[in-house]
């Protein structure tokens, strides 16, 4: 006997729907693409296809466990709790809790609806997160420019004519703060239309292997190559702006000190194509810019952002069909008008400034190892293992065995949670209802789709109850958690002109949201005031809509939506942020800088998203390895074969050399995620690789955003046995 079930698969960013078969025990036993979702239409990947084995991995933690010294031992979920509630007890000093939130926790209800209502009750400013290791300097750059951190605008890939990529490579990543299935095929549609795609990267990805024209670029300078752009279009009068800008001199001024016989020594892209890109730009019929983590994690991830929408707006591509647009998510809301800001506080010991409400990861370790008045000496994790996924990750190992308490939720006995003395495992995917939350504000297509749990839950509590829990515990509360926040919702929608709902009864209106659980009601709630809902008057959609629609709902193409959008004081695109304008001196104090001899970036891979599937045999092995990729003249220039051992200012690793002219020479590339040697997770142990983390230094920082740098680290690299001077 079995069943044929459908969900979203919450393994990426990509949310395609899925066609699953299980038999009578629940146990997957096919997985397929849902042909009827009208967003994915079929499209799976390798990553979705093996959704059962991870859903069923043996190696899951099935029950809490309480370290007791170096041994760990099962204990009942009261026992847990009481384990939490006890050490926060010992906790005279909140500023000495700390909070990081994992790249998993953005792929479950779990995380988007419970993660702030935590970090509340831990009463606490020291939140870290995945987010100051990828994608900090996009969301700092759009605050700054638009008003709102999450107003990121997409390339309206459907409908495009020209399509320039910079550091992304979504045939493998399956896109990223661009939430499009089968990124694949809407390439090859874009080019099939006739249209053009132009890549840049400091290797030939299989991404750019599909492009028209493939680029070389040195690590960590695409700021100054889309500066030559934009001084380009000012040149030769190309410039087309939109009329809501405000800052247009200043961009003019700043990128006179930028042309493309400059741009071109600093980053390897002749001057003559710095132009001709600048040109194709300006002439398409539709153009647009997209950008992502190759280009986040440098020395100046926030600038190179901030140029990519300059670009767009300077060829009247912002919030056009075919340029780069901002999708309208089914429960968007953005909240009223103020002016975005950086650094409303700083880190103890660096003086690094917040941003989105966090601290970069990348300091992390310094607040655990200070001493001072708010020390870190208390951490939560939820599903994250920044010792392998931040920088200089050696360090942050050793310091969270220095750690007085910790507490992670998380799935598995892993390089992070190792040091925890609570761990507290949430279900199994398809016991856990899937909506997402954030990835929907960044798809190319407006869409939604809601999956239920599809088995039920076993004596453990779901990840919502669990978080929910930690937060009644940290608060010193007791009742319902979602009780009061859709309370307190409806209160303010009530009192809140033109929300749909204002001078209604908040207890009736509380008897009418649909659900099985507290997260579901939420759901409804927001589903309902949101932009489609029923009760902000401007459509019908609700939970029990989207249950009736187990195969997701199409909400249209992008539409022009610009002043719905803008949070900025002004009402108008700040072109020139002052914080980013100052942040230009930096950016030219370096432009005749010698590159270093040899530097190392990053790798995706399409079986893999990070280090939590490693663990899943069908996603190891193949392609998907550990391995230092070089170009053959660099290889055998420095004498490789085999092995090389790897060298930063920071540790070394010694490595499998995959010598390729898929990359430039002067870069080397180790893939994320990686270093499992000694795991009690049987298939990650067996298949260790090395930590690109042991090389990469958490001193270097964007500056305007705090995000890590992870690409253009230096290194010396020698065979194995030759000791060579650092």
């Amino acid at each position: 006997m079995t069943s044929t079930v459908h969900r979203t698969c919450p393994l990426c960013e990509a949310v395609c729907g899925l066609t699953l078969t299980l038999d009578a025990g629940g146990h997957v036993t096919s997985v397929r693409g849902d042909k009827d979702d009208p967003f994915s239409k079929g499209f799976i990947c390798p990553k979705g296809a093996s959704l059962g084995r991870l859903d069923e991995d043996p190696d899951r933690l099935r029950k809490p466990l309480i370290r007791e010294g170096e041994l760990w031992r099962e204990v009942g979920w009261e026992e847990a709790f009481e384990a939490v509630r006890a050490g926060l007890e010992r906790v005279s000093d909140r500023r000495s809790v700390a909070v990081y939130l994992g790249n998993p926790s953005a792929h479950t209800m779990a995380g988007a609806l419970y993660g702030a209502p935590l970090i509340k009750a831990l009463g606490t400013r020291n939140v870290f997160s995945a987010s100051t290791a990828d994608q900090m300097p996009k969301h700092v750059a759009c605050g700054l420019m638009f008003g709102h951190p999450m107003a990121i605008p997409v390339p309206d890939l459907d409908r495009t004519d020209y399509l320039l990529m910079l550091g992304a490579n979504p045939l493998e990543s399956n896109g990223s703060l661009c939430t499009a299935p089968d990124f694949p095929g809407r390439l090859k549609a874009l080019r099939g239309r006739g249209g053009r795609l132009v890549v840049v990267d400091p290797r030939r990805t299989r991404t750019a292997a599909l492009a028209d024209e493939h680029l070389f670029i040195r690590p960590g300078t695409d700021a100054y190559l889309l500066f030559g752009i934009v001084h380009t279009l000012f040149a030769e009068d190309l410039a087309r702006p939109l009329a809501e800008v405000n800052g247009l001199a200043e961009v003019r001024e700043a990128a006179k000190h930028f042309p493309p016989e400059s741009v071109a020594r600093r980053t390897g892209v002749p001057a003559e194509v710095v132009v001709r890109l600048a040109r194709e730009l300006a002439a398409a019929r539709t153009a647009a810019v997209y950008a992502r983590i190759g280009t986040c994690t440098t020395e100046f991830g926030t600038l190179a952002q901030w140029l990519v929408d300059v670009v767009n707006v300077l060829t009247g591509n912002l919030d056009r069909p075919g340029g780069s647009m901002f999708p309208k998510s089914a429960t968007e809301t953005r909240g009223r008008r103020r002016p975005y800001t950086v650094g409303r506080w700083s880190s103890r010991v660096r003086g690094l400034p917040e941003a989105n409400g966090e601290l970069p990861v990348a300091t992390l370790a310094d607040e655990i190892e200070t001493p001072g008045d708010g020390q870190v000496k208390v951490l939560f994790t939820v599903a994250g293992n920044p010792v392998l996924s931040a920088p200089n990750g050696d360090r942050l190992d050793a310091a969270f065995g220095r750690l007085d308490f910790m507490v992670s939720v998380d799935p598995y006995l892993n390089e992070t949670t190792k040091h925890a003395h609570v761990i507290l495992p949430p279900p199994r995917v398809l016991q856990s209802g899937h909506f997402d939350f954030a990835l929907l504000g960044f798809a190319v297509r407006n869409y939604a789709r809601y999956s239920p749990p599809l088995l039920p839950l076993d004596e453990r509590p779901s990840e919502a109850q669990i978080l929910a829990r930690l937060a009644m515990i940290a608060s010193g509360l007791e009742g319902d958690l979602d009780a009061f926040v859709i309370d307190d919702t409806l209160r303010k929608a009530t009192q809140t002109p033109g929300s749909g709902i204002e001078g209604r009864d908040v207890a009736e209106l509380r008897e009418l949201l649909d659900g099985e659980s507290g997260g579901e009601r939420r759901l409804d709630l927001m589903l309902r005031l949101g932009p489609y809902g029923e009760w902000a008057g401007k459509g019908d959609l609700s939970l029990r809509k989207l249950l009736d629609n187990p195969h997701g709902l199409d909400l249209g193409a992008l539409e022009p939506r610009l002043g719905e959008v803008l949070r900025t004081a002004s009402g108008l695109i700040e072109l020139a942020p002052p914080q980013l304008i100052e942040d230009v001196e930096r950016l030219r104090g370096k432009l005749e800088e010698e590159p270093p001899e040899m530097v190392l970036i990053g790798r995706r891979h399409l079986r893999s998203n990070n280090s939590w599937m490693h663990n899943v045999g069908p996603l190891v092995g193949g392609s998907n390895t550990c391995t230092l990729q070089i170009n053959p003249a660099d290889a055998r220039r420095l004498g490789l074969a085999g092995q090389a051992v790897v060298r930063s200012a920071k540790g070394q690793v010694t490595v499998p050399v995959e010598p390729t002219n898929s990359i430039m020479p002067g870069v080397v590339s180790l893939p994320h995620g990686w270093g499992h040697a000694g795991s009690t997770q049987s298939v990650a142990a067996g298949h260790a690789g090395v930590s690109a983390n042991t090389l990469t230094d958490e001193t270097a920082v964007d500056v305007p955003s705090g995000n890590a740098v992870f690409n253009g680290v230096p290194v010396t690299i020698s065979p194995t046995g030759v000791i060579t001077a650092q």
